[in-house]
């Protein structure tokens, strides 16, 4: 069969009345579990999970795909309206969607993200369904060389965000590399920086580390000023605003970002291990670098459509690319595709090569599920965009509590005891240190995300070569991904020298 005639298929298994209520339902939900601190897509996952024991295969992995998507779009919300990422995969969302709340412009907002979150996603279930094995055929030679030098080079990204202090950058990217070290040794087994505490055996989660820098330390700050100002976060007018709030010039104008960041989060989400939360930095990274018009406009970060364009695009592109590894390898990239793998092997679906052959009908129905739960996201997001800013004229000393209860709630629930609870608050007040001492917190969030894959992938490459590092020279993607990352951090350290040759002539 070709693979028209294969979509065709697909879509039809879909596209039954049960298929579509299961996806209404799975993307409602989805986004709830997305905008909500704390909670994530792979908690609404494992909460479901259990109620597809008696559903037939189509019908389970279609809730679930759902379910996938309708929460990682669902993190721009709470990203944009309150300044605290809904999922990792939100966080650059938070750096340019914030700022734009604060200029009056909530609606336009959360109208490009949920435009460009449908764009990323398409985009990337297309090239899904066409290219999945030819991919991956590329994606299987990635070894841990190419896993090394992939993070370095990622890691040069901190030179780049820091904001004009590489120095505080720098400092906030080795704190964060420190605390990803903490708990059970990946390789060796052995317990590090824990202090006897079994509670830290397992490290800090991500989804805790992200909660608690970004709301806790948020809702301290406003604790701090709560006494001087009775400020309350005015409602933008929704008068005079259009469809999704931006005009067609401004989405024209962000074509050539879209593309780039889509690509960019389709890449990610092929290399197991990375995901979301390090695409959609990398796209904004990559879109901040770019910037043409930060004289005309400001830079990013100060509330433009750019930032958030390349962080919604990227972060829901990689739901695309995290599906080739998953369905042509049987290799989860992350905790939640991980979660998807169990269902595949609840359902009695071997993924590898012969999936695609023996039950194309279930691949292509995912396929199909993927995309119309896409379209379901899109017009539940553009209805509610009025619900949504209507959350701005909640006054803060209201808000702010009900936020703070939802942050405990859901870091207990990420391990059902206290030791996450209690590592929010820290990370919370850590958080708002970073804040008062003007130190930049993206660097520190790609430390912690990007530094145990560095060290792993280069452990393990140096127990293969007994200890020579050549190979990591030697290996041609390795070897190109360490010299991005020399180039990149050079072009870095001689900028400020090519400006005053500039200034001089």
């Amino acid at each position: 069969m070709s693979t028209l005639q294969l979509i065709g298929g697909g879509f039809a298994t879909v596209l039954t009345p049960t298929g579509i209520f299961l996806m209404l339902v799975g993307v409602a939900v989805g986004i709830v579990f997305g905008a909500l601190p704390g909670l994530s897509a792979t908690m609404a996952i494992a909460l479901f999970l259990p109620v597809t024991y008696a559903m037939t295969s189509s019908n389970a992995m279609t809730l679930l795909m759902a379910l996938f998507i309708g929460a990682i779009s669902g993190g721009l919300i709470s990203a944009i309206l309150l300044h605290i990422p809904g999922t990792p995969s939100s966080v650059a969302t938070c750096f340019d969607g914030h700022p734009m709340v604060r200029k009056g412009q909530a609606a336009k907002a959360l109208g490009v993200g949920v435009v460009f979150s449908f764009l990323g996603t398409i985009f990337s279930t297309v090239l899904l369904m066409f290219i999945a094995p030819q991919i991956a055929r590329v994606a299987i030679n990635f070894g841990n060389y190419e896993f090394f030098s992939i993070a370095i080079f990622s890691l040069t990204m901190i030179a780049t965000l820091s904001s004009g202090n590489m120095v505080k950058g720098v400092m906030a990217g080795v704190i964060g590399f420190m605390f990803s070290t903490v708990g059970t040794d990946a390789i060796e087994g052995t317990a590090r920086f824990t202090f006897g505490l079994t509670s830290l055996k397992g490290g800090f989660d991500m989804l805790a580390v992200m909660v608690g820098l970004f709301a806790v330390g948020e809702i301290i700050a406003a604790a701090e000023t709560s006494r001087h100002s009775d400020e309350v976060v005015t409602q933008p007018s929704m008068k005079g605003i259009r469809g999704f709030g931006f005009t067609m010039k401004e989405f024209c104008s962000q074509g050539l970002n879209a593309v780039r960041s889509a690509l960019i989060g389709m890449g990610i989400g092929i290399l197991p291990g990375i995901g979301g939360g390090t695409s959609n930095m990398m796209a904004y990274t990559v879109a901040k670098n770019s910037d043409k018009h930060a004289k005309e406009l400001g830079p990013l970060g100060t509330g433009r459509i750019d930032g958030v364009v390349a962080s919604e695009t990227a972060n829901n592109a990689t739901i695309g690319g995290a599906m080739v590894p998953l369905l042509t390898l049987g290799i989860p990239g992350d905790t939640t595709t991980a979660m998807l793998l169990g269902a595949l092997t609840l359902h009695g679906l071997t993924p590898g090569p012969l999936l695609f052959q023996n039950q194309a009908d279930i691949v292509y129905g995912i396929f199909a599920a993927m995309l119309i739960a896409s379209v379901i996201m899109l017009f539940m997001e553009f209805f509610g965009l009025r619900v949504f800013v209507k959350l701005l004229s909640i006054p803060k000393y209201i808000l702010l509590p009900c936020v703070f209860v939802l942050c405990v709630i859901g870091a207990y629930a990420l391990k059902n005891n206290m030791s996450q609870v209690i590592a929010c608050l820290i990370f919370g007040a850590l958080g708002f240190a970073f804040k008062k001492l003007e130190i930049p917190s993206t660097p520190f969030i790609l430390g912690f995300i990007l530094g145990p894959l560095a060290e792993i992938n280069y452990r393990r490459g140096m127990i293969k070569t007994k200890g020579s590092f050549m190979p990591f020279l030697t290996s041609p993607i390795s070897a190109v991904f360490l010299a991005i990352a020399v180039i990149v951090l050079l072009l870095y350290i001689t900028k400020p020298l090519r400006g005053k040759r500039k200034a001089a002539d």
